[in-house]
């Protein structure tokens, strides 16, 4: 992380009301600090210089791009993290992987734990690791590539760039898990595509979309 060089764009607020601040978070950005000086600019940071009440709910990982929802309320809070814990929340990803997937759509569920000695890395443990499951479906594909539309049913850290390197198709740009020419992209490209909650005020389905941008 010492090479930390954060996009130096405006805050793309998607939705914001008395509960809910939804902003679009660009890739190369932390959600929250991280430990030193050089890792203080995050998307937490941004939204409260702009809207001081907001609160964390959830995180992306630094390298990927798309919609997060923060509260603005410490009710929205629990109420927005009590979704995420029971999984009501629904999350789609795009995402562009090594190589053609035969199967058009399909579940991985393998379960994963910390890759100690290599941390942040994950791992897939049948023994030890905690329940992890995607579902996916093939939005197109050729020879070199293919785009995929991604389901996590459970949050697990890198769930979905270890998923799909498990099935021999590492997103493209992932510099943890891609090698070779899958690694050689500007960009890891994950993109959280869209999020569908319920409003804290009220129980009001909701969903809300960030274009993919690759």
């Amino acid at each position: 992380m010492s090479d930390y060089c954060p996009p130096d764009t405006p805050l793309e607020v998607v939705h914001v009301d008395h509960e809910l601040l939804i902003l679009a978070k660009p890739a190369g950005l932390l959600s929250v600090p991280g430990k030193g000086e050089h890792l203080a600019d995050c998307l937490i940071t941004r939204a409260q210089a702009a809207f001081p009440q907001a609160l964390l709910v959830h995180r992306l990982d630094r390298d990927t791009s798309g919609v997060m929802v923060f509260a603005m309320t410490p009710h929205a809070q629990r109420h927005l993290g009590l979704q995420f814990e029971k999984r009501y929340v629904k999350k789609a990803y795009v995402a562009r992987v090594w190589g053609r997937m035969e199967a058009k759509t399909g579940t991985v569920d393998l379960p994963l734990i910390v890759d100690w000695p290599n941390r942040p890395l994950q791992m897939v443990d049948h023994e030890n690791g905690r329940v992890a499951v995607t579902d996916y479906r093939v939005i197109k594909a050729d020879a070199d590539e293919s785009r995929v539309r991604l389901m996590p049913q459970t949050g697990r850290s890198h769930q979905l760039r270890v998923h799909m390197l498990a099935l021999g198709h590492p997103i493209l740009g992932d510099p943890f898990y891609a090698t070779g020419p899958a690694r050689d992209f500007p960009r890891l490209m994950l993109h959280a595509e869209s999020l569908k909650l319920r409003h804290p005020d009220g129980g009001v389905g909701m969903t809300f979309r960030v274009k993919c941008p690759f």
